[in-house]
């Protein structure tokens, strides 16, 4: 579950039928998730798709990620029920194609038409958004739990302002506006997505973004000092007290990324909810950073095969620290939101068919 992705991993569309654990689930109250994949069992689906995508010149990784996209979700499972993922691989194969023509023509005529390539890249940069939406809508409307599909509603005037006005405010600023971008973002991506007919609501201050982004910033001063104090040691004394410097500096930025992976995740779902159902999510960065380290450790020594167990020992970490705090018996709201949707229909996943990965 990710932060840049965002609506949750779990049958065919329009399959209102109710699984049978539903029974169990009416009872309000806090309902963990559950992740059941197994890094063996993975490892077979990642060696294929590895061979394949080779093989065919990466024509084959769109079905790669439907395959891999359908092992996640299906071991994801809330209150009995898994979730499911339907995407359709050629539409995420011809939003790669878009993707990678663009990226074709920029390069190229940037370097032998550079007015041109210009014209191109800010060409890409108008059309970029609509197409982030569009993905948005397609990953949205191919995710399903308990047999009912989520949705997403955004509209183009707040694509372009999430995925083309924040990010140019954000470098004329220096970046010193990255964090509310960040916030805006996620607010645009979580507000307008639904469950049925549910929408979800997002009401994390933009306070709380700086504060991560700030602490993130302060733990990188703080150990520039700690590595100058070292080399400055080292100086003195031997160069082998001048050799920790490197290493520390290596743990240092391993470090930097499952802190805001874990902080970011908390502040993001704690302040989610569905209906008048909440989510809550209790990551910790030491322990996320001891899974991430451990798992570089297992890539580096067996040269890139232990990548599969890292990914499943990763999923289950993050997922199982997210609960749905329940406000009432789940099965009545999901029964609803199936009798809504019957009620009015559900056609969108047909009508946006491109998926560029977002």
């Amino acid at each position: 579950m990710s932060e840049s992705s965002n609506a949750f991993p779990g049958a065919g569309h329009g399959d209102l039928t109710i699984p049978a654990p539903f029974e169990s689930r009416a009872e309000p109250g806090r309902l963990p998730f559950h992740f059941s994949g197994r890094g063996g069992e993975y490892f077979g689906i990642w060696i294929v798709n590895l061979v394949l995508t080779i093989l065919t010149l990466g024509i084959y990784s769109a079905w790669a990620k439907v395959r891999r996209m359908q092992y996640f979700y299906r071991n994801t499972t809330l209150a009995g029920a898994s979730f499911d993922y339907h995407g359709d691989p050629k539409a995420i194969l011809k939003g790669r194609l878009i993707i990678f023509a663009l990226l074709v023509v920029y390069n190229l005529t940037i370097e032998f038409a550079p007015l041109i390539g210009i014209a191109i890249f800010v060409a890409i940069a108008l059309i970029m958004p609509n197409l982030l939406l569009r993905s948005l809508r397609f990953r949205a409307v191919n995710t399903s739990w308990s047999g009912l599909r989520f949705g997403f509603d955004g509209d183009q005037a707040g694509a372009y302002k999430v995925f083309l006005a924040w990010p140019i405010l954000a470098v004329i600023t220096l970046y010193l506006l990255a964090p509310m971008w960040h916030q805006r973002m996620k607010a645009y991506q979580h507000n307008f997505a639904r469950f049925g007919a549910t929408r979800f609501a997002f009401d994390a201050p933009v306070g709380g973004f700086y504060r991560v982004y700030l602490l993130a910033f302060g733990v990188l001063i703080l150990g520039g000092i700690v590595v100058g104090i070292i080399v400055g040691l080292g100086s003195v004394t031997s160069p082998i007290v001048a050799g920790i410097a490197p290493l520390v500096l290596v743990g240092l930025m391993l470090f930097i990324q499952p802190f805001l992976m874990a902080r970011l995740q908390n502040l993001v779902w704690n302040h989610t909810q569905v209906g008048n159902h909440r989510f809550e999510s209790r990551v910790e960065s030491g322990r996320l950073f001891w899974i991430v380290f451990t798992n570089l450790l297992g890539i580096v020594f067996t040269l890139g095969l232990f990548q599969p167990f890292a990914a499943i020992r990763l999923a289950r970490y993050r997922i199982e620290s997210m609960s749905l705090l329940a406000a009432g018996p789940i099965d009545e709201f999901v029964a609803g939101q199936q009798e809504a949707v019957a009620a009015t229909g559900e056609g969108a996943a047909d009508l946006f068919d491109i998926d560029i990965g977002l």
